[in-house]
């Protein structure tokens, strides 16, 4: 198809590839659950000499399971960058396995396939070289074919080696992502081996198109047939399509098959709905492969008229953007906190997902296609010039195509994908000649995959307009230039634009200075979550993003910075070392960033609520700060409003403080934004009053329509008296990866949230279960994150604990001194 700027049209039906169902089974030390190849792996941290080798001793290495992020067990220390949260990403690690292959498997192709190791990877098979992968964010897959042992023992060795400086955020180190070993016959259907498509979606039927890649390992020609079966949530048959393929030997050929769903119901926004493609192989009657490949159907569209279309109709980007790192529990995938995170999300109106600024793991895409999340897949952070010493750029010539073109092919078959980004903030920018490489990673998106448009991050302005890499991307991306979106579009009139990245307000939870002041550090290492002290010198307050967008109704919407904390880059603490595009360590112990609405355990901050005020439609009403003030008696205190209804009503102990009308009452904050006038900046997305401080309890009621819809209150709270246990789920599965995660709550004798509690709670965890995790948020806390204990930081802090894979109960027990003990139980199922 070809892309235009005036009028981008796509429509497709897309697809997750899940691993192949494979009717052999193997022999191996380690009992192994179809094709997870996750456990029974040893681990050492060194650089060690000839690790590889088949003889090698590894009787004292550690057990461990994957995914595994060596680095978040830390320590913290000062030693470590500050852009990487002063965890040791950095340094020499080795994995190694041990595992047999039957001699009835003979005749197999068997392949080792990685959704990610972190970083540098180099692989050995019986002590020979397989293959290597720099990125650490791609999958990628090895034939380990010709050097396995049949019928005896095989030892499969990684060896990893994340560099200082490779990234600007905590990355991780480790095998971080899932490993599958797969047992392919000679006559398969390979990796990522599936693309489908629609090229017709119209009056409740859907065309089908399955592009199915067959490979045959074998010396011998192959007479096979491919059976491909669609399915419904429900598991019943929609449509089926046999084809006979001839293979010849040591061949690999691409099978195109249309077929039709009548009465289709489509993927969209909140609103999943997924089928399944089952594909078989057989030869002579005999079943030799099977692939299932779940899929959604939809269609999308891009105009400069009306932006954005979904099935037809008009969706605005309410977006974030998201590292890949899990808070507490570090860069090791797990499905469950993937899933919670983007359910946090969306309970904050959150629609879309920017990747930032990198791959994301096949769990991040299954669960935004579950969700009904829309997603930019984004690739690089770097093209050839550098941002970090160790960056991409010394990987991109030998590597750049093939890592694309790779993520294209994970990728292409989810729903939740609309958009490829090939780059953020690159340096290219700057370069006169900077289209041309602009110009070559868009041809390739467009040869692997035609039927979404590409994009890029551009931060420059007018930089990438003036040497024209904006004119070689289908949808223009700009990050923290809100006021040029309708100049862009008056000047470029076929241009569709949108902000690829926003705001970056920073703020810790619960922590207010008064009075309310612009600056950008505070001897706390905290940023007052009034939200107005931005912090970084390109922030900005989101109501300037969200006046922006209502001025520029062509811009296809927003994505924030970021939608969760994440470790590493903890601006505005970490003074700027120029010389090494690194980070001094003088604002030491800040370990993690400040920028999102929710903190690093899915604490809401109170940004949350003010995305939440223009996001959503559900009632809703919030109110800050907290209400005690032991030292402010009678002086006053700033109280902020945030609500999608039209008018909120503040009482004080009772008294009314008079109602404020949303779009007619403005609120006054500071603004420091190059683009906008230094001093006050009046937001009408914000309400509030000046009030003489007395404890007791502020409550605001908000009216729609002038009816009473909803209200919320906040008590001064007494003395730390006891602990609270909330889990998010009180039943999990007992499959050894499953998590609960229990919100730790320090109350007064009367239940209220002691808003300023510090305690130390201690947890006592038995049965069914274990520890994985503890936070609290807290972006200058340098406590462990695999420690049973934890302090409290503004009242709250998070146990998170994983099941075993015997069913049972975890039974926990949270205590601390001076307060009353508190006990939950978690059932494993």
């Amino acid at each position: 198809m070809k892309f235009n700027k005036l009028n981008i049209v796509y429509t497709l039906v897309v697809s997750i590839v899940l691993f192949s169902c494979k009717k052999e089974t193997i022999i191996a030390t380690t009992a192994l659950p179809d094709s997870d190849f996750n456990k029974g792996w040893l681990f050492q941290k060194d650089s060690i000499p000839n690790a590889e080798a088949v003889n090698f001793d590894d009787s004292t290495w550690e057990n461990v399971t994957l995914p595994h992020d060596w680095s978040i067990e830390g320590p913290f220390d000062n030693k470590y960058n500050a852009r990487t949260g002063g965890l040791p990403v950095h340094g020499i690690g080795w994995y190694r396995k041990h595992f047999s292959v039957g001699n009835d498997q003979k005749g197999k192709q068997i392949s080792i396939e990685f959704d990610g190791a972190m970083s540098n990877s180099k692989v050995y098979l019986n002590g020979k070289y397989i293959g290597e992968r720099p990125y650490g964010y791609i999958g990628f897959e090895f034939d380990l074919t010709k050097h396995i042992n049949f019928g005896g023992d095989n030892v499969i060795a990684v060896r990893l080696a994340p560099e200082d400086l490779s990234m600007r955020w905590y990355a991780g180190a480790g095998i971080y992502r899932n490993v599958r070993l797969k047992m392919n016959n000679s006559v398969h259907i390979p990796q990522w081996g599936t693309y489908i498509t629609t090229p017709k979606v119209e009056n409740g039927n859907a065309d089908v198109n399955i592009e199915t890649t067959i490979k045959n390992s074998s010396d011998h020609p192959a007479e096979t047939i491919l059976e491909t079966i669609i399915k419904d949530e429900n598991g019943t048959t929609v449509a089926s399509k046999t084809s006979k393929v001839l293979m010849e030997a040591n061949s690999e050929k691409v099978i195109s098959e249309m077929a039709q769903i009548s009465n289709v119901t489509l993927w969209d926004i909140n609103a999943s709905y997924l089928y399944t493609a089952h594909s078989s192989i057989k030869m002579d009657n005999t079943i030799v492969d099977e692939y299932q490949t779940p899929f959604g159907v939809r269609t999308i569209a891009f105009n400069k008229t009306d932006g954005f279309l979904l099935n037809g109709k008009q969706v605005k980007f309410n977006g974030v953007c998201m590292h890949h790192d899990l808070g507490p529990l570090g860069a090791a995938v797990n499905y469950r906190a993937t899933e919670r995170q983007m359910q946090i999300m969306q309970s904050m109106g959150v629609n879309a997902l920017r990747t930032s600024h990198n791959p994301p793991s096949p769990e991040m895409l299954e669960v935004c296609d579950k969700l009904g999340i829309v997603v930019i897949d984004e690739a690089f952070d770097e093209w050839k010039i550098g941002k970090v010493p160790n960056g991409y750029h010394k990987y991109f010539d030998d590597w750049h195509e093939k890592d694309l073109r790779d993520m294209i092919k994970r990728d292409r078959n989810h729903p939740s994908v609309i958009m490829w980004s090939i780059g953020n903030e690159i340096l290219e920018q700057g370069r006169k000649d900077g289209w041309k490489l602009t110009k070559h990673l868009n041809d390739i998106c467009h040869d692997q995959d035609n039927t979404r448009p590409t994009t890029v991050g551009f931060n420059y302005y007018p930089a990438p307009f003036v040497n024209k890499l904006a004119y070689h991307v289908d949808i223009v991306g700009m990050n923290y230039w809100p006021t040029t979106y309708s100049k862009i579009v008056e000047e470029n009139p076929d241009m569709i634009v949108y902000g690829s990245e926003t705001s970056s307000q920073t703020s810790s939870r619960g922590v207010y200075h008064l009075p309310i002041e612009f600056r950008e550090k505070h001897e706390t290492n905290h940023v007052s979550s009034y939200d107005v002290t931005v912090g970084p010198p390109w922030a900005y307050a989101p109501d300037i993003e969200f006046d922006a967008l209502e001025k520029s109704p062509n811009a296809l919407g927003e994505f924030i910075w970021t939608g969760f904390d994440y470790l590493g880059e903890p601006t505005p603490y970490g003074g700027r070392d120029n010389s090494t595009n690194g980070y001094w360590n003088d604002d030491w112990p800040s370990h993690a960033s400040y920028f999102a609405p929710v903190d690093l355990c899915g604490f809401p901050k109170d940004r949350y609520y003010l995305y939440q005020s223009q996001w959503t439609t559900e009632p809703m009403v919030h109110v800050l700060p907290h209400w005690n003030w032991d030292d402010m008696k009678g002086k006053t205190i700033p109280v902020y409003s945030y609500t999608n209804c039209d008018e909120v009503e503040l009482f004080v102990n009772g008294k009314s403080f008079g109602k404020k009308v949303k779009g007619k009452d403005f609120t006054e904050i500071p603004s420091e934004y190059h683009e906008f006038e230094k001093g006050m900046y009046k937001t009408k997305y914000r309400l509030s009053w000046n009030v003489p401080y007395q404890p007791g309890a502020i409550k605001v009621v908000a009216f729609k329509d002038g009816k009473e819809v909803v209200s919320k209150e906040i008590k001064t709270a007494g003395e730390p008296a006891q602990i609270k246990l909330e889990a998010d789920r009180t039943s999990i599965t007992a499959d050894g990866k499953d998590l609960s995660f229990i919100t730790v709550s320090v109350l007064d004798k009367d239940g209220n949230i002691c808003p300023k509690a510090d305690n130390l709670i201690n947890f006592k965890i038995e049965g069914a279960g274990a520890l994985a995790a503890v936070g609290n948020g807290d972006q200058a806390s340098l406590a462990s994150f695999r420690k049973p204990e934890n302090k409290a930081f503004s009242g709250k802090c998070l146990l998170v604990v994983k099941s075993s894979e015997a069913a049972g109960s975890i039974n926990i027990i949270a205590s601390s001194d001076n307060l009353a003990d508190a006990s939950i139980a978690i059932a494993t199922k």
